[in-house]
């Protein structure tokens, strides 16, 4: 697993989980209490779960085709909700885990944008000095030139 790789990251991923139980725990209660999370949120999900679970765990054992019973309402509102709790700690971990590779590929575009700039006006000053230089050079050739034009004095 690549969190172990890295304790502080697993140390963060803790401190999320933490931070996420208590509204998890809020949003279980309340759907335990509501007889509309109960019919329409929870118990869809918790039936769909047990169903795939109990199918998967009769094909393991060689039983197939038997017929799997649908959870009586209380259980089925009691596994919905602890299915519930962990999609929200596992929807703020994610989003938290979101955010932070957002951050760092900011952090990467911003660098990289500050080393095109330095690359850019290091090309700009490059050209600068390459045209000085050029006109230097023409300048030095051009002073020779009229040396060499002038006649040199002699002595007699």
């Amino acid at each position: 697993m690549v969190v172990g790789a890295f304790p502080i990251a697993k140390l963060l991923y803790l401190g999320v989980r933490q931070m996420s139980k208590p509204i998890a725990n809020r949003i279980k209660a309340g759907a335990r209490r509501s007889e509309f999370f109960k019919t329409y949120i929870c118990g869809p999900p918790a039936q769909i779960y047990h169903w795939v679970e109990m199918r998967s765990k009769m094909r393991i054992m060689g039983f197939r085709g038997s017929v799997i019973k649908p959870l009586n309402e209380d259980t089925a509102a009691e596994l919905g909700a602890e299915l519930l709790g962990e999609a929200v700690i596992f929807l703020i971990g994610g989003g938290c885990m979101v955010l932070e590779y957002s951050r760092q590929a900011a952090n990467s575009r911003h660098k990289e944008e500050e080393l095109n700039e330095t690359i850019t006006s290091l090309q700009t000053e490059l050209a600068e000095l390459t045209l000085t230089t050029e006109t230097l050079d023409a300048q030095l050739r051009e002073i020779n030139r009229q040396l060499l034009s002038f006649p040199v004095p002699t002595k007699k």
